[in-house]
């Protein structure tokens, strides 16, 4: 198919018909989420489930993909699948205007599977979905950090237990180990140096995100590039696990 030629040309016939079979979870459709989509579209993804709450407003427009004056107000999963299909038509797409936490954690990673890209802000449902996915041994990548930070050189790739100079990587390791949860998720986070303490009231929102169930969370600056090479690189994390694996 001319649509993903150069994919073939450089991974193989092999490569981009897994691709295609592969079903792929993004729970958070924000800056880095929508950037992760659009790369997994572009590679060819079979089957697509892209989970937000969230609907589009002013402040996004400076680093979320589906953030346009036209777009104001429309739900996010919404948004998103329109651009799947406009991307490839031929791929599934399931958009879930729900927020990821236990009572919705069936759903969310209903089989089937392959892979889960956690772009979550929030602490209690990052955590939630890390721990339902590794004990239902479904494969995770997930984000930390990328707010506050403008030195791309410091990004990195690395088991979430060996991550070091990141205050939510660090925070999500206690966490983790207290549910039970060890090695084997792969992440995306920064080694630059913050000032930022994760603590309080503020540990349910660490990356600054409007909302957490209608309540008002506090808000980080952000690049419009950080966030959109934490998706990208979790996304590629993903197509080589996907090629690689199977």
């Amino acid at each position: 198919m001319d649509r993903f030629l150069r994919t073939e040309l450089l991974l193989g016939r092999e490569a981009v018909e897994k691709l295609s079979r592969a079903a792929v979870v993004v729970a958070g459709l924000g800056a880095v989420g929508s950037y992760a989509v659009e790369a997994l579209a572009r590679s060819g993804i079979g089957t697509l489930r892209l989970a937000d709450m969230d609907t589009l407003k002013k402040s996004n427009i400076n680093r979320q993909l589906y953030a346009l004056e036209s777009t104001l107000g429309y739900s996010k999963a919404s948004e998103a699948a329109k651009r799947v299909h406009d991307i490839n038509p031929s791929c599934s797409v399931s958009p879930l205007q729900i927020f990821v936490h236990t009572d919705t954690m069936e759903y969310l990673l209903e089989e089937p599977v392959d892979f889960v890209i956690d772009a979550i802000d929030s602490l209690n449902p990052k955590i939630e979905l890390l721990t339902a996915a590794y004990k239902q041994k479904i494969p995770i990548v997930s984000s930390m950090g990328a707010a506050l930070r403008t030195d791309i050189s410091k990004i990195k790739t690395a088991d979430i237990f060996d991550t070091h100079s990141c205050p939510l990587a660090k925070l999500v390791r206690k966490r983790l180990r207290n549910r039970g949860v060890g090695r084997g998720i792969s992440c995306v986070y920064s080694t630059e140096t913050v000032t930022f303490a994760y603590s309080g009231p503020g540990e349910n929102n660490p990356e600054g995100g409007e909302y957490e169930r209608g309540r008002e969370r506090r808000t980080l600056g952000s690049l419009s590039t950080i966030p959109g090479i934490y998706g990208l690189m979790l996304a590629h994390l993903v197509i080589r696990g996907l090629v690689d694996r199977y």
